[in-house]
């Protein structure tokens, strides 16, 4: 097992460095437009721009720009000096903001936990919700309940999620909603508490958690629906294998046949999914969910550095997305070898 997990934790490494040139290259050989050009603004003369590039180390050959960019990211060291080094030492110096002047990593950081908040809220709701439909649909299956389960999630997976934000601010919001219950846009941004009772303009919670419940629903409507689907499917091909039949020759309860043999089996597909999911709403993936309900998270700080040409910006949230999804897919792996023995051994 520890065999397994040193070569995970290695082809991870690798998987890291193999990103962070592709973004190295996108971002510096084959950029948009010149980033010196972007960090002197329009008005700016060609001796300044000049002056910019030289400062951003620009100027020096592509291998040394990559050598210095893999440094000042990954390491807390100024190996090529200050003045190659914008945006102060690593680890994690992706230079300053074109538009604010700001460390890249600051912004990130401010930014992180609002989206943590999001996503950590958004995965207990699909889980609580996908996985029970999904079993109960396999269970019932071709039943009333089951048809009707597999139309609503086939409904929320084609919606999109901005106009499920939307119509849930309509209908649900305390200060526009036609059925006022929950706290509306931008109330994130005004709650100081973790939960008041009652929330502002007469909604049933206040506070973050408040200010929270309709993202938490919308961001997690069509993974739930996703959830329940795929584990339905690998319900009904679990339970026709030939270990089931016998648990039940065996006189074992149907709750504990279903839910020690069936769950147990069907789930581990569910965990690939689960930390992919994480992964690439942490990296900002939540952007339309914070952009509708003005949340200051990291996919709202996507949105608005597009918006600006905001090249480290867009360009550190790419790297700490890729970060992300690097590490939980190594949860993954590992968290997978101990679900299925299988895994271990190949």
């Amino acid at each position: 097992m520890l065999r397994y997990i040193v070569r995970r934790v290695l082809w991870g490494v690798v998987l890291l460095f193999l990103v962070s040139l592709v973004i190295f290259v996108i971002f510096y050989i084959f950029p948009t437009a010149d980033p010196a050009e972007l960090r002197a603004g329009r008005h700016a003369s060609p001796q300044q721009v000049e002056l910019i590039r030289k400062s951003l180390g620009l100027d020096k050959p592509i291998w040394y720009q990559y050598l210095r960019y893999m440094t000042q990211v990954f390491t807390p060291f100024d190996w090529f000096g200050a003045a190659h080094a914008p945006g102060g030492t690593g680890p994690f110096n992706f230079g300053y903001s074109f538009q604010s002047t700001a460390p890249v990593k600051d912004l990130i950081l401010n930014r992180l936990p609002a989206t943590v908040w999001l996503v950590a809220g958004a995965v207990v709701v699909w889980l609580a919700i996908g996985l029970p439909t999904g079993v109960i649909s396999a269970i019932k299956r071709r039943s009333l309940l089951d048809r009707t389960t597999m139309v609503t999630s086939l409904a929320l997976i084609s919606a999109p999620v901005f106009w499920l934000g939307l119509v849930a601010l309509y209908v649900f919001a305390a200060d526009i909603g036609k059925i006022p219950l929950f706290a509306g846009q931008g109330t994130y941004l005004d709650a100081h508490n973790i939960v008041t009772i009652p929330g502002p303009n007469g909604a049933i919670l206040g506070g973050k958690v408040g200010a929270m419940i309709l993202p938490w629903f919308v961001l997690a409507s069509a993974t739930a629906a996703i959830y329940a689907r795929y584990l339905r499917s690998s319900m009904i091909d679990v339970m026709a294998e030939d270990y089931i039949r016998t648990a039940r020759a065996k006189g074992l309860r149907e709750r504990q046949v279903i839910v020690g043999h069936g769950v147990r089996s069907a789930i581990t597909p569910i965990v690939t999914l689960l930390g992919l999911d994480i992964g690439t709403l942490l990296a900002g993936n939540a952007i339309l969910t914070e952009t509708v309900f003005n949340i200051p998270g990291v996919g709202r700080l996507v949105y608005t550095s597009i918006q600006r040409s905001d090249l480290p910006v867009i360009q550190g949230v790419t790297l700490f997305g890729a970060f992300f999804i690097v590490v939980f897919n190594l949860i993954v792996d590992i968290a997978y070898a101990y679900l299925d023995p299988r895994v271990r051994y190949q």
